[in-house]
């Protein structure tokens, strides 16, 4: 099972780190390397290297808010640049590949098969991660629902390969179809391009096919919820049906799948930097306990998955996305979930809910 709780990637993976910061995390963990190599060989190093490791740590880990010092610059820096324009996400070079997926009849809604169906997803996953001696594949997940007097929900999956991850990415991309097949009912598609902007605003934007839309980051969520968050959350099916309310909301799930190798060497360093770092018992234990977790999944041949999710609220007003957006907030606080509606990024979030995301870069939203 795969979730946004730490553990399963290394914390810097997982806050998606823009490629400045990439760069001076490498430089920080580098130099701190050289310098204790260079104690335990007796060699006394620098001044300046101290203090210059010290002001790269600070920069990087030094958090006056729910973000670093670095990240609060590259959000400022990236803001500035987009201002005039909307940038366009989905402009990776490589192949994408889109389908609709529909479990077989029956299978969410009892719990055995469901159980089944998420372990061959995680199955599927390995797979993907497979095809590439290089991190760079993307896998989408997006769910679209309106509950109402009748409710419609459609849900796709789309794979991203990257240039130059995949020699052959046509080959791989069938060896991946094959794969999900098993999943349920899978028919490709080619989605309909993203909706373009006509005004926009700090908590939301408006597209030019009339609606409204608000989308907030999930940072965090339940690590056990039964399988069946998706239906809660977006069918309210925990619901009676005369207690349902009129609902158009849209979740994505972006999966960055870790080579076997490179898993191995993320959970080896996460290991060690969450020993080195903790000194609080309790999330020692805590921290023991998710890697003796990652080991054992290591061990039966799983790979570590990078795992960003995202929600989306649809309106036909301001006024009914700002609603929307509130009961977001009671159905989030119902089922243990945490929001972060990217103020002032609402211009490129929206389109992390559609499939086009699954090009997107890494890091696009902060």
């Amino acid at each position: 099972m795969y979730s946004l709780t730490p553990g399963f990637r290394l914390p810097g993976i997982q806050r998606a780190l823009s490629p400045a910061e990439t760069v001076m995390t490498k430089v920080n963990a580098g130099a701190g390397a050289a310098l204790m190599a260079s104690v335990s060989l007796g060699q006394s190093p620098p001044g300046w290297a101290f203090t210059a490791i010290a002001g790269i740590g600070g920069l990087i880990n030094f958090a006056p808010g729910q973000r670093s010092i670095g990240r609060w610059a590259a959000v400022g820096a990236r803001y500035l640049r987009e201002r005039a324009a909307t940038p366009d996400l989905a402009t990776s070079q490589g192949a994408t590949m889109t389908w609709t997926l529909y479990p077989h009849h029956g299978t969410m809604q009892d719990p055995y098969m469901r159980e089944r169906w998420h372990v061959g997803f995680a199955r599927a996953l390995d797979y993907v991660a497979a095809q590439s001696r290089s991190a760079g594949l993307q896998v989408l997940v997006t769910h679209h629902a309106e509950v109402g007097e009748s409710t419609a929900h459609t849900q796709t999956i789309s794979v991203h390969i990257p240039k130059t991850v995949a020699t052959r990415p046509d080959r791989a991309l069938s060896a991946i179809e094959r794969e999900l097949s098993r999943l349920g009912a899978l028919t490709e598609v080619t989605p309909d391009p993203a909706p373009a902007l006509c005004e926009r605003s700090t908590a939301w934007v408006a597209l030019e096919d009339g609606r409204y839309a608000s989308t907030a980051r999930i940072t965090g969520w339940p690590a056990e919820t039964g399988g069946d968050l998706m239906a809660n959350l977006l069918l309210d099916q925990h619901r009676p049906l005369r207690a349902r309310q009129h609902k158009n909301r849209s979740l994505a799930v972006l999966y960055r799948p870790l080579p076997r190798v490179q898993a191995r060497r993320s959970a080896k360093f996460g290991r060690a930097l969450g020993d080195a770092a903790n000194t609080d018992a309790v999330k020692q234990d805590a921290h023991t306990e998710n890697s003796n977790t990652v080991h054992t999944a290591l061990v039966q041949g799983a790979t570590l998955v990078d795992v960003d999710a995202y929600l989306t609220v649809w309106g036909d007003s301001p006024e009914s996305v700002e609603e929307a957006r509130h009961a977001a907030y009671l159905d989030a606080d119902e089922h243990r979930i945490s929001l972060d509606w990217l103020s002032g990024q609402q211009h490129r979030a929206h389109v992390m809910t559609s499939p086009h995301a699954a090009a997107s870069r890494k890091g696009a939203i902060l």
